[in-house]
């Protein structure tokens, strides 16, 4: 095990810390509850960014930018939206030596800001859909914060669309929580049950949220992505109207969506190990590092000429020669396991004389002689390898933990060891708050495919007509 990182089955939350500290995704700020991102966390989110925005892009969505500060008065013209963000709103009063004439509020969100601006864009059925994203930074004033799970300054994209009809931006909200769960699958190697929020815990003004649930190796869960279908209600707070085909005035439809740098979050606690980060190789900064073993001037020039010789045609930043004289191969090999480089290529003396590497993968520490001939497409087939059995784990751990209860004090017990609970709800709020309140678990969502299934809820004992997901979660 790594020096300084607490084993997870000591104290996972600290283990967690650790693992982010040690691993040098990010380091504490000077302001309470914000964080400093590393180029090794920032690495990640730059793939996190280019993978997600090139499926953005392929479903037809555009970028742009919007403001950062937005007139307290745009928040208030959507009355549940207000209430639903005002107690994490962050407000400039003054600026430039003196008071401003109105406060000015911190984007939380920015619905309001878009909306005011998609009021001077719309007039017309023509002008739909209009499908915008945008990559921004947010600010929410949290009172307990976590490296990248929930800080009070984070960095996110936030889709926001006008439709013309209620059906049109349906199908847009439950596209976009689609395609997060294909990016969290495919890219996260994090598997997801993708449902609706309940009205409790819905997107304040919204008509629905969709959602996808990710299971940490604790058992509690993580809110990985959310899409809202909105209605009407943010045209109608701003007057937002389009003169439809058949030349009647009518209100815009809307959805808004959006993941955050939460997400490095849950692929650290969905993957590491007691060593410290185990990046998928899809969003490792850096995939492939060698470590050139030397004992003699003569060996180092060897092994360093031999390792340069195989790399002289790759891209950068597929893989590094760690070249420092200063480090030992012991250091260097703990040193990129910490920060959680898929894969580790050692290269000796012997190794060139016998036109071959040692490759180490950081998922299970195998070490398996790889020719030289042919290495590049060698890494990749074991990139691809450990990619598939990432999500193979972690997949495996979701079902292995998932659990159909219909007793609510087996719940109660079994809830603080972790895991998914299929439980039976009736959909009453009261019941729902119970929850909350007795067992610190909350209803997750109604899975897509939660088939029909009569049976009565776990709480009140009342009708119920389907399963829901309940769980612990960050």
């Amino acid at each position: 095990m790594a020096k300084e990182i607490t084993k997870r089955s000591e104290d996972y939350a600290q283990w967690y810390i650790d693992v982010v500290l040690k691993g040098d995704m990010a380091d504490y700020s000077p302001v309470k509850g914000c964080m400093v991102i590393k180029p090794n966390g920032y690495g990640v989110w730059e793939n996190i960014q280019r993978n997600l925005d090139r499926l953005f892009k392929e479903t037809g969505h555009v970028n742009a930018y919007f403001p950062l500060f937005i007139p307290e008065s745009f928040l208030k013209k959507e009355a549940e939206h207000v209430e639903g963000f005002a107690p994490e709103c962050a407000v400039v009063t003054h600026a430039g030596g003196k008071p401003l004439e109105e406060p000015l509020v911190i984007r939380p969100t920015s619905e309001t800001i878009i909306w005011s601006t998609y009021k001077n864009w719309i007039n017309s059925y023509r002008d739909l859909p209009i499908l915008i994203n945008q990559w921004a930074n947010v600010c929410r004033w949290e009172m307990r914060t976590r490296l990248f799970l929930r800080t009070t300054e984070f960095l996110w994209q936030e889709g926001h669309t006008a439709h013309a009809t209620h059906e049109e931006a349906e199908e847009e909200t439950f596209k976009m929580v689609n395609v997060y769960k294909r990016f969290a699958e495919e890219f996260l190697a994090m598997p997801v049950i993708a449902g609706k929020k309940t009205d409790h815990e819905k997107f304040a003004g919204a008509l629905h949220t969709y959602c996808i649930e990710a299971m940490m190796q604790d058992g509690k869960a993580l809110q990985s992505g959310t899409s809202h279908h909105l209605g009407q209600n943010f045209a109608k707070a701003f007057d937002v109207k389009f003169q439809d085909r058949d030349k009647e005035l009518k209100y815009v439809y809307a959805s808004s969506w959006g993941v955050s740098t939460r997400l490095i979050g849950g692929m650290v606690m969905c993957h590491g190990d007691d060593n410290g980060l185990v990046i998928p190789p899809k969003l490792a900064p850096l995939p492939v590092v060698f470590v050139p073993i030397w004992r003699s001037d003569e060996e180092r020039d060897l092994v360093l000429g031999r390792a340069r010789e195989l790399t002289c045609d790759w891209d950068l930043p597929f893989f590094k020669i760690d070249d420092r004289d200063q480090y030992k191969p012991g250091f260097k090999f703990n040193y990129w396991e910490i920060r959680g480089v898929p894969l580790r290529v050692e290269i000796g003396p012997r190794d060139c004389h016998n036109r071959q590497v040692v490759v180490a993968r950081r998922d299970t520490g195998t070490k398996t002689p790889v020719p030289m001939e042919g290495l590049r497409a060698t890494l990749e087939r074991m990139l691809d390898e450990m990619q598939r059995a990432l999500f193979a784990a972690a997949n495996e751990r979701l079902e292995c933990r998932t659990f159909t209860l219909d007793d609510y004090d087996e719940y109660r017990s079994a809830v603080e060891e972790g895991g998914f609970f299929r439980i039976h709800w009736c959909g009453n709020e009261d019941c729902e708050k119970r929850l909350h309140v007795e067992t610190k678990s909350t209803i997750r969502c109604i899975p897509f495919d939660a088939a029909e299934e009569s049976g009565k809820c776990l709480l009140c004992g009342r009708p119920s007509t389907r399963r829901v997901i309940a769980a612990q979660a960050y």
